[in-house]
């Protein structure tokens, strides 16, 4: 049996590959393929009907926010926030909490100021800010929730900053209960929660468009992608099917709760069983570390590359660290199985025991 740990893209549950496919051959009985029906047509239109229906059902969101599929993925987000968002005389406050903070932190600069208002480079990104400063005449606060790569996740959410909040929630968007009408923007790439590469989910409070002197070309305006519903141009027809299908599947599970329920309980066997191994390090401090991805190393290169022998021998794929930083890291999204947290439980108790 295979076993996802990838941090994106990454694991779906068996129904969706299931449905895409059959869609791939015929969607819904048309005799024509998901892939080759007219976004125009009634027969996707109503996929994308559905899609934003379900993200507003399973988010709670007000009439005040919109939901919007778009291409480009998160990255785009990084500098389409502020050129909606931020002129150039004002200032936008950011948290620099690891890789994508920063890369985001880079973008903005090119159409405005930007003041660090909380920033855990100092411990090598491995905590969270927990005490910002966050001006009253800030533009808004971007956070990232969930940093993939050095695998921590706010816990204590600055609701209460007096600012409008923007926040990437790309590695843990839909996976535990948040507040999200306290967000004036939400984007996440759908390939790790929520479906296939290649769309962009974005949850705006339209009350704070319009307020940027700038001209920002049509494409990039979320005004205009609100007016057509997220058609102003062709979007991904097949992106947006399986996000559809991830989100009718989350529904199906008993929504963001239950789904929260599942999660807290592999993050605290799989955190538990590696804090219970001499020979491994956990580098996150502990009121920081993510549920979505799990990071550790061990204090042995010799023992490493026999883990990850013994990864790939039992069907554990993605379990390898991000490059930069090294080591493993165990995904834990929404679809990933109990019983593949319970063969990775099972190989972490074998491997202790013969490496110990």
């Amino acid at each position: 049996m295979i076993h996802n740990f990838n941090a994106g893209p990454s694991v779906l549950p068996k129904e969706v590959f299931e449905q895409a496919s059959q869609a791939v051959l015929n969607f819904n009985n048309s005799g024509l393929s998901i892939l080759e029906i007219g976004h125009r047509t009634p027969l996707f239109e109503e996929v994308m009907n559905e899609a934003r229906s379900l993200v507003k059902e399973l988010m709670q969101l007000d009439d005040d926010h919109e939901v919007l599929f778009l291409h480009g993925g998160a990255t785009t987000q990084f500098m389409q926030v502020p050129m909606n968002l931020l002129n150039e005389n004002e200032v936008a406050a950011y948290t620099e909490t690891g890789t994508w903070a920063g890369k985001a932190i880079k973008e903005a600069k090119l159409f405005g100021h930007v003041e660090i208002v909380g920033s855990s480079k100092h411990t090598n990104y491995t905590t969270m800010p927990h005490d910002l400063s966050v001006p009253a005449t800030a533009a808004y606060l971007h956070i990232t929730t969930n940093e993939t790569i050095a695998g921590t996740q706010w816990h204590q959410l600055p609701y209460d900053c007096g600012v409008p909040i923007v926040a990437d929630m790309s590695s843990d968007i839909l996976s535990r209960v948040l507040n999200f009408n306290k967000f004036d923007l939400i984007y996440a790439g759908a390939q790790k929660n929520m479906g296939a590469a290649g769309v962009n989910l974005v949850v705006i409070n339209k009350n704070i468009l319009g307020k940027v002197n700038r001209i920002i070309p049509g494409i990039l305006d979320y005004r205009n992608h609100i007016k057509e519903g997220s058609m102003l141009n062709t979007p991904p027809v097949f992106a947006v099917y399986v996000a559809m299908l991830t989100l009718r599947w989350l529904k199906e599970q008993g929504g963001v709760a239950a789904i929260e329920a599942i999660n807290n309980k592999k993050a605290e066997l799989i955190y538990a069983a590696l804090e219970a191994i001499p020979f491994i390090n956990l580098p996150i401090a502990k009121e920081d570390r993510s549920k979505m991805n799990v990071v550790f190393t061990m204090d042995d290169p010799a023992k490493e590359a026999a883990f990850m022998q013994l990864c790939k021998e039992q069907g554990m794929y993605g379990v390898k660290g991000h490059r930069s930083v090294g080591g493993f890291r165990l995904s834990l999204y929404n679809a990933l199985k109990m019983e593949s947290v319970e063969a990775m439980l099972q190989l972490l108790k074998e491997f202790a025991a013969k490496n110990g």
